[in-house]
């Protein structure tokens, strides 16, 4: 037997690979094939529930935002209620210190009066006891 030339070698190595290699390569891409398709199928499957769990989030969101909303619309109500509650005690407040202090400088007004007759009369006595010394002593 003689030496095989390059080119002969070659189609023995095609006439091989499109007997015995293409076959199972075609196998594997038919595999490959499958499997593609099922990653398609997972794929798309995965994007349908992303899909599904923004819109569960939006769903959710808005009624988290919109209960926020109550909550702040009920502080704005409480503090409205609070100022005006202050106001009320503040005013009354203002109302019992005016009386307070009313009756305080009336009570001063009658306890000067007191004191200035009491005086007036202490300084009488002291007049009427001093005569009074004066003539005994004479």
């Amino acid at each position: 037997m003689g030496e095989i030339t390059k080119k002969e070698f070659l189609e023995l190595l095609q006439e091989f690979s499109d007997k015995n290699l293409d076959p199972k390569f075609q196998k594997i891409d038919a595999e490959f094939e499958k499997i593609d398709e099922r990653f398609e199928r997972i794929d798309s499957k995965f994007v349908e529930f992303k899909k599904e769990i923004v819109h569960e989030f939006h769903i959710i969101s808005e009624g988290v935002i919109n209960k926020l909303q109550l909550v702040g619309e009920g502080l704005i109500n409480l503090d409205e209620k609070f100022s005006r509650r202050m106001d009320d005690l503040e005013r009354k407040n203002e109302e019992q210190h005016r009386d307070i202090l009313a009756a305080v400088k009336f009570s001063y007004a009658e306890l000067d009066k007191r004191i200035t007759t009491l005086e007036s009369e202490v300084k009488d006595l002291k007049l009427r006891m001093d005569k009074i010394e004066r003539r005994s002593v004479s």
